[in-house]
């Protein structure tokens, strides 16, 4: 099954997925912004989403680009990374339990969120979602 997430759905769409996840979440994301002074911000929402997941004991595994984010989410109990390599880390990929697998152009910041043209899809189902967990796998180490 497939669920296309147009512009502005993202956080509507995506949060109850994470209050839903009960094992595990893998992030591999290009932009990701953290938002402290507006708690009210759809990424910000969609952020402690990440973070309440964390607190009820989902594992949490984040590939990011911006050391701040990644000493953020450490600081919250993510396991966060930067991979050193000469090449672009650009994929947007949250797989959730290894069963559902957000994938398109929203980057998590509040541009993609609120402003941007995006377009992201949910895939429901491991078999369909298989190779986007190998990918994380390999490049997660």
């Amino acid at each position: 099954m497939v669920d296309t997430i147009v512009g502005k759905e993202f956080p509507q769409k995506v949060i109850p997925l994470i209050e839903q996840a009960k094992r595990t979440i893998d992030i591999v994301v290009f932009d990701w912004r953290w938002y402290p002074q507006d708690p009210g911000a759809s990424v910000q929402l969609f952020n402690q989403a990440i973070v309440r997941s964390v607190r009820r004991g989902v594992k949490v595994r984040v590939i990011a680009n911006n050391d701040q984010i990644i000493n953020v989410l450490k600081s919250q109990g993510v396991e966060a990374k930067k991979l050193v390599t000469a090449k672009l880390v650009h994929p947007k990929i949250m797989i959730l339990d290894n069963e559902i697998a957000v994938t398109g152009s929203h980057n998590y910041t509040q541009s993609a969120f609120q402003m941007n043209y995006e377009v992201s899809m949910i895939l429901r189902g491991r078999e369909e979602i298989q190779r986007l967990i190998e990918f994380f796998n390999n490049i997660y180490g």
